[in-house]
């Protein structure tokens, strides 16, 4: 049956099912006068909306309510995408193990910043990785020559490989026509092209390094490690500042849902702890001013949160059909069930108030991966430790999951801080580990808890928890907004 509202405001809205469309999902537009003002897809509604702008004007609401169909997991082997390797390179090490028990207990890994002299800079601290050796995966003269973006991406890459059982050996007998490589940067190559400007202001252009370009653009990091293992498969970079990597995540998994690839080697990496990087986000004001206290800076969601804390490292994931990984007998870590991408169309900084942009796209992303919002029990949040951010995120989770009680949510950003275009490789892993160990690391440094955020955030010590599914978010600057859906693997 359907019902009419009529109420007087300022805007006439029509709000009805549109069967004429043909599609599951619904049309949104808004018009002022006769032009339109704004239009939107609403995913799986079946609803279509159109606003009126004009004086004096009623509020018509009609609406059907036909039987919803529900979801349906992907059940094609070869569209199947499975995870049968992980590597990463972050502040608590290379060791995926060592990583999440530092998760675990909660530890700190923000820093005073050592790697130059930030005595005269107002931030003064940072996630930053302390001996770093990418011995047994560079040579000596490219490890002195490269950026330490691509750095972090060949050992992390590599770890990936290895832990996925496709060594040396093992690729060398492998078509690797059909294994491609997806990793991501917001920033790409920053210390190589500061040096190069600083090379050219100071010396002149003839002193600039020929590694210079190469070292600087965003490509490269994809491109130096499908030259070091021979992958020839979809190669090339997204730079979606820090939703970067779930965005390579989405895009890697349709590579081989459309059969275009058996196995992508994807994520994100970042090195910008260096003055460019953190000078320009100090001008931004994003960053937190917490000097006395740097490993209580990052506090997403309490009440004295000041800003984000600059992060760094790189996360990649192997991502592979199910076909394919079962033939060769892969050991298989968790299955990436799917994703979304969407844009605020808002601000170049600020987050939407009403969370629209984020709340559509966890739609998005849960539609892609055929399960209700029901089935949802963990999130990892994107959790930035900012005023805006981290509100406008806890709304559009809200919206989208109206029963939240058996949902956890934390934030990994409080103990390792922001990695930018590396934030949702590392995140990813530490969401698939929670799947596979059954613990979810806290969210520290939660002393004053916003009153809206009425979601278990797993203050200050981990908790055991059995994952059903998970959703990671990671969102941008341009409001750049993604989500990735992963569950336990069931054959």
């Amino acid at each position: 049956m359907a019902g009419i509202v009529v109420s007087g405001s300022c805007s006439s809205s029509l709000l009805f099912r549109n069967r004429e469309a043909g599609g599951n999902g619904g049309f949104l537009a808004q018009y002022n006068g006769l032009r339109a003002v704004e239009s939107m897809q609403l995913p799986s509604s079946g609803i279509t909306r159109v606003s009126f702008s004009a004086p004096k004007c009623r509020t018509i609401r009609a609406m059907a309510s036909p039987a919803v169909s529900a979801p349906k997991r992907e059940e094609d082997p070869k569209k199947r995408i499975v995870i049968s390797g992980m590597g990463l390179v972050s502040v608590f090490g290379s060791d995926i193990d060592h990583f999440y028990n530092k998760l675990l207990a909660g530890e700190s890994g923000i820093t005073q910043i050592d790697r130059f002299d930030a005595t005269n800079y107002s931030v003064r601290f940072a996630g930053q990785i302390h001996d770093f050796s990418s011995k047994g995966y560079i040579d000596g003269k490219n490890d002195r020559r490269l950026d330490d973006c691509w750095r972090y991406c060949l050992v992390a890459g590599r770890r990936a490989l290895d832990d996925a059982d496709l060594g040396p050996q093992v690729l060398h007998k492998m078509d690797k026509t059909r294994i491609g490589v997806l990793v991501g940067t917001g920033m790409g190559g920053l210390t190589a092209f500061s040096n190069g400007v600083e090379a050219l202001i100071q010396k002149g252009y003839k002193k600039i390094t020929p590694f210079f370009i190469p070292y600087s653009i965003t490509n490269m990091g994809s491109a130096l490690l499908a030259i070091d293992t021979g992958l020839m498969g979809p190669n090339y970079s997204i730079s979606t500042a820090c939703a970067t990597a779930n965005y390579c995540f989405y895009a890697a998994a349709n590579h081989i849902r459309r059969g275009e690839a058996d196995i992508m080697v994807v994520g994100g990496t970042e090195a910008a702890i260096m003055p460019t990087g953190i000078g320009g986000f100090i001008a931004c004001r994003a960053l937190s001013q917490r000097n006395d206290e740097p490993k209580r800076a990052s506090r997403p969601w309490d009440k004295e949160r000041d800003g984000f804390v600059m992060g760094e490292g790189c996360g990649i994931l192997v991502m592979e059909s199910l076909e394919h990984a079962m033939k060769r007998g892969a050991n298989i870590i968790a299955e990436y069930l799917g994703g979304a991408v969407t844009c605020d169309a808002h601000h170049m900084t600020d987050p939407r108030s009403d969370g629209l942009g984020v709340s559509s796209c966890i739609i998005k992303s849960l539609e892609d991966a055929g399960v209700s919002p029901e089935e949802v029990n963990y999130v990892n949040a994107h959790a930035t430790s900012t005023l805006a951010g981290d509100l406008a995120e806890v709304n559009a989770i809200k919206k989208v999951f109206k029963n939240t009680s058996e949902i956890k949510m934390n934030g990994t950003k409080s103990m390792i801080g922001h990695g930018l275009g590396a934030a949702g490789g590392l995140e990813a892993i530490a969401t698939i580990k929670a799947i596979k160990t059954g613990w979810l690391h806290p969210t520290i440094n939660q002393d004053n808890l916003e009153p809206d955020v009425t979601i278990d955030t797993v203050p200050n010590v981990k908790k055991q928890h059995e994952v059903n599914v998970a959703i990671s978010n990671s969102f941008g600057f341009g409001g750049h907004n993604s989500v990735v859906v992963f569950a336990p693997f069931k054959p």
